[in-house]
């Protein structure tokens, strides 16, 4: 298939804003896609050459990319970098530079999807001495087989701005229809075989070679991390132990969560996004080379800074201090790292997520040896509401973010939230003082001090998973430093569209919007209704809002997809109804 095709569904999906219309282009065009190109299509819809615990990276700056479009047009550096300054979208400057190309310049040798693939595969694998300039070459090469409309897209690709909104649900309900008709009837086995290998281009692929069969045969695989099992709330010990019962109740600790996979003394350890984050973690690694006794295994856990001379934590600022591409080795001496190990996935050949909880908790102590650096989880086992309590606040004492409860029979649940797991944090015990994870959907030019930087509020949003769509439910002013709204903006701004996502459901009208990408930690008053706001509105009843919201810290290590839902919204709000209530009872 060429390319010019995929550039087409590319150009109907930036144009349409309804997200029901993005899903059938969708699945029309999979119905085209041959088995050998699945893979590909998927990667690129969903910007990437590769699931990102590959780690690869294309690694082509502005200024490099600008040469190429120079190069292929016949223009100087200095012309491109004009026009940049007054498009603002690279996508846009190589479409105009190169429109007077006449398609029999092109046409006998318009690449396929493949080749584009290809090429930007070894553009992203060229490094070291004059990799720059072999970079620039390769990538003027495929824009002179391109038309206009195709270097666009191809452009912002390689800037990883190419702005379509397509969600991983969305390509999941798209290829069940293009295969059966119908987007339900194997979505469900299609997120299992995602969860279990976190790379929807395989899953694709695997379903056009070999159907539904393919699809039941995923198994979990020791370099393929895991989707993270999620936890649901409840606002107190009583109420926890009447859903659950007999439970496991651990520490919550406010630190990294991490999945490490160890095959003999090659150890890999990825985020819960799925990114390879191994080169960051030198200690951790050492650690579970000299304290785990499996020769394979797949475990969890959360990484933690730790004074070993107080017994105390660090706050959560120094642990991701850690997550950063140099000076690792000097960080990781300044503040060691204990990796607190909560759940055993995979050991020795075998899938333990179907196990329960119990089982599988017995044998990742068994496998643990004595040392510094890896550690399991404290925790109590209790059916007693007040044990539970004191365990909360023991855990609240120590700085920590308060328990998780755990059903001891249950199977690990890959990407599911569910009662499973139940976490009781601090906030949860009066006015809502939890933090919610928003995504940042566009933006509200500055006024007054605020003018100088171009941005003067966000507009964030909670995911809503019935229709894979982002809710506004706060516009957000404070929280970041002047130097952090210049970053923000600029970011934003290479995400920037000229109209509302098809995705993001607001009846707000942003000064800029932007595809849903960043996520930020909010902390509000209160959760109050709000008949501006979409989150949890309908006919019947407001939406919801956050009263007084505002930033925690910088960008979280989440998809969009990852951040609160407005069903957590809606139970949130319940507990905050039923904890006033209680207070103004008494």
């Amino acid at each position: 298939m060429l390319f010019s095709q995929l550039a087409e569904v590319f150009e109907r999906l930036e144009a349409t804003s309804k997200r029901l219309e993005m899903f059938e282009i969708l699945s029309e065009f999979f119905k085209k896609v041959s088995k050998e190109e699945a893979d590909k299509i998927v990667y690129l819809c969903e910007e990437q050459l590769l699931p990102p615990f590959k780690g690869l990276e294309i690694g082509m700056a502005e200024k490099m990319v600008e040469r190429a479009i120079a190069k292929v047009s016949n223009k100087s550096p200095e012309d491109i970098t004009r026009l940049y300054k007054k498009l603002g979208d690279l996508g846009l400057v190589a479409k105009e530079v190169l429109a007077k190309k006449r398609p029999t310049l092109f046409q006998s040798k318009a690449p396929t999807i493949s080749e584009v693939y290809n090429t930007l595969m070894k553009i992203a694998q060229t490094t070291g001495e004059g990799s720059i300039e072999r970079k620039i070459i390769e990538l003027t090469g495929l824009l002179t087989r391109v038309s206009a409309g195709e270097a666009k897209f191809i452009v912002r690709f390689v800037l990883g701005s190419l702005r379509l909104g397509i969600g991983d649900p969305t390509i999941m309900d798209s290829l069940s229809k293009a295969i059966t008709g119908d987007r339900m009837k194997l979505r469900t086995d299609i997120e299992r075989a995602y969860n279990l290998c976190s790379d929807l281009g395989l899953v694709a692929r695997v379903l056009l070679e070999k159907g539904e069969r393919g699809l039941k045969q995923f198994k979990v695989q020791v370099g393929s991390p895991i989707r993270m099992a999620l936890a649901e709330r409840l606002p107190s010990a009583q109420e926890i132990i009447k859903k659950i019962g007999k439970c496991a109740v651990e520490t919550k600790y406010d630190g990294l969560r991490l999945q490490v996979h160890k095959q003999g003394d090659k150890i890999e350890i990825f985020s819960r996004n799925q990114e390879r984050m191994t080169h960051m973690f030198p200690d951790i690694i050492q650690g579970i080379k000299k304290q785990v006794k499996a020769k394979s295994a797949i475990l969890e856990g959360e990484a933690v800074a730790f004074n070993e001379e107080t017994g105390e934590f660090f706050p959560f600022q120094v642990t991701i201090t850690r997550k950063r591409k140099y000076e690792i080795e000097e960080r990781a001496k300044e503040a060691p790292l204990v990796l607190f190990t909560f759940d055993l996935l995979y050991v020795n050949g075998k899938d333990l997520t179907q196990k329960p909880y119990e089982e599988r908790t017995k044998m990742l102590a068994k496998i643990i040896g004595k040392g510094f650096t890896i550690r399991t989880a404290e925790k109590i086992i209790t059916e007693n509401p007040k044990e539970l309590e004191q365990f909360f606040e023991e855990n609240i004492e120590r700085g920590t973010e308060g328990i998780i409860a755990k059903r001891l029979d249950s199977p690990y649940q890959a990407g599911a939230r569910n009662f499973n797991w139940i976490k009781l944090k601090r906030s949860y015990r009066g006015e809502l003082q939890d933090t919610i994870d928003v995504v940042i959907v566009g933006y509200f030019k500055g006024r007054g001090l605020r003018a100088r930087f171009g941005i003067g509020a966000l507009l964030g949003a909670v995911y809503d998973e019935k229709t894979d769509s982002f809710k506004t439910i706060c516009k957000i002013g404070s929280g970041l430093s002047e130097e952090k709204w210049v970053e923000i903006r600029k970011l934003l701004d290479k995400l920037k569209v000229g109209h509302k996502p098809a995705r993001v459901d607001s009846e707000i009208k942003a000064d800029v919007w932007c595809q849903p990408r960043y996520v930020f930690t909010v902390m509000a008053d209160e959760i109050t209704l709000s008949p501006l706001h979409t989150a949890g509105k309908s006919k019947e009843k407001a939406g919801f809002a956050l009263r007084f919201p505002r930033i925690q810290g910088w960008i979280r290590d989440k998809k969009p997809e990852d951040a609160t839902t407005v069903k957590e919204i809606e139970k949130l709000f319940k507990m905050q109804k039923r904890v006033e209530a209680k207070t103004l009872g008494g």
